[in-house]
């Protein structure tokens, strides 16, 4: 497969600004002239193998880092914007779209958001009974901050990094974490960790007055573990946490609310699974999934969501998308560092290997899959269950996914066995029926948006329509 030119001309601007350089002599330091520079900047040219090398020799940039592919999440979004009927009389190309994103993120932002408030407002209108709940064109908070997330590219720098000194000071990963962070809160903070009394359903309380942390009686000690560093957060990074959410400038006072709890959790799976040890242990592993809770004390999911952070500068992971679904196909939890980008509406593939998890419970279940783009990926998904309290008790059950373009599978222990060089042994699937272009896919629940379609009375095929 060619590699892509590359254009990023926007960063190489920002650069230049941030040194507070002249275009002239910012292009003398490259060893360029300023009318390629000029160039390189407006998007008229990609940028070559020589300047990437000069940017990373004089400026100290990280080539990985500066070359990366960071525009995919807001083009698949803005790509499944444009794909709605009103759009139809025009249809920017791919390029088009890419310059977009890259010269002009904010307006491609605008553009979403806009596009979102759209959908509510007519979702709202058509579900109209008696009167209207709620108001009609705003993002819910859970959205916001979903979206919050899912556009810093879910790696928080600054929690990453405390949360991975604090966890160098408290000797994790060697030290058993329960204990470890149970002698902290009292040491550090007066908190006294107990177990709440058996009738009491809850995963955590903690009462500030009488510094006492009460984790749920019957809680795995994944979850003990995690509830604790998340407790750590709250005591020890609130200042850092205030500043981000406040810097995201949420609409609502719930938002930032949700926000808080969101990077509360993401400090709390930091501490856990703090970076560099986790991304050294993922490797050494090959992405074992059990073998990588085990390690750190961690669940399943806790270890897949991690893998899905692995972001930083000039030490990233294995670009992997992670999601995480209920029976009634609905996502509950989405990111993805890979091309593969979830649908911000409707329900995922039926094709994709997630629904099959929970088929086989307890099982971790394989696939080779393409999407219409041709991209291919190693699918690797779990059925688990969230429960305690015994046999009467109600257990949430949910499905996890997780995986990575098939570049990568070697580094994945979940590939061995599979034939990864037949074009045959990938299944066709695709991110969402409103926005598929496959034709005769027998699972099609509702036809593609932008797609004319005709009906033959004289003729079925899989689908009742044939689609143009």
């Amino acid at each position: 497969m060619a590699t892509g030119k590359l254009f990023i001309g926007r960063k190489v601007r920002e650069l230049r600004e941030t040194s507070k350089a002249t275009q002239a002599a910012f292009a003398e330091r490259l060893g360029i002239s300023t009318s390629y520079l000029n160039q390189i900047e407006n998007n008229q040219r990609p940028v070559s193998a020589a300047v990437l090398l000069a940017l990373a020799e004089k400026f100290q940039i990280d080539i990985a880092s500066i070359a990366q592919g960071d525009g995919d999440r807001l083009l698949s979004a803005l790509s499944e914007a444009l794909a709605d009927p009103l759009f139809d009389a025009w249809s920017p190309s791919l390029q088009e779209l890419k310059l977009v994103t890259q010269n002009a993120p904010g307006f491609a932002h605008a553009l979403i958001a806009a596009h979102q408030a759209y959908r509510r407002n007519s979702e709202q209108l058509a579900g109209l009974d008696d009167r209207l709940g709620g108001a009609v064109g705003e993002p819910s908070p859970w959205e916001e901050v979903r979206d919050f997330f899912h556009f810093v590219d879910n790696y928080i720098h600054e929690l990453d990094v405390a949360a991975e000194k604090l966890a160098a000071r408290l000797g994790l990963p060697e030290r058993e974490a329960g204990a470890a962070l149970a002698a902290h809160l009292e040491k550090a903070h007066g908190v006294r960790v107990l177990r709440a009394g058996a009738a009491e359903e809850i995963v955590r309380r903690f009462e500030p007055v009488s510094r006492a942390l009460f984790l749920g009686a019957y809680a795995p000690s994944a979850t003990r573990n995690f509830q604790m560093a998340f407790q750590v957060a709250a005591l020890e990074a609130e200042a850092e946490i205030a500043a981000i959410a406040r810097r995201a400038e949420f609409r609502t006072a719930e938002a930032v609310e949700i926000c808080r709890i969101g990077l509360q959790n993401y400090f709390a799976g930091a501490l856990v699974l703090p970076y560099a040890a986790f991304l050294a242990a993922a490797k050494e592993l090959r992405h074992d999934l059990e073998l990588l809770a085990a390690r750190f004390g961690a669940s399943v999911e806790q270890v897949a969501h991690r893998l899905s952070t692995l972001q930083r500068p000039g030490l990233k992971g294995v670009p992997v998308f992670f999601a995480r679904i209920d029976r009634a196909g609905n996502i509950t939890k989405r990111h993805s560092a890979a091309k593969l980008q979830f649908a911000r509406f409707g329900a995922a593939c039926p094709l994709w290997n997630v629904h099959q998890a929970f088929e086989t419970p307890g099982r971790i279940i394989r696939q080779l899959a393409e999407t219409p783009d041709g991209v291919r990926y190693l699918c690797v998904a779990t059925e688990l269950a969230k429960g305690g309290g015994g046999f009467n008790a109600a257990q949430r059950r949910y499905a996890i996914a997780l995986g990575c373009e098939i570049s990568y599978a070697a580094d994945f222990v979940y590939a061995d066995g599979l034939d990864i060089t037949s074009r045959a042994a990938f299944e066709p699937i695709g991110i969402s029926c409103r926005i598929c272009e496959r034709a005769n896919c027998a699972q099609r629940a509702v036809p593609p948006l932008k797609s004319r379609l005709s009906v033959n009375h004289n003729r079925r095929g899989v689908v009742p329509y044939a689609i143009s």
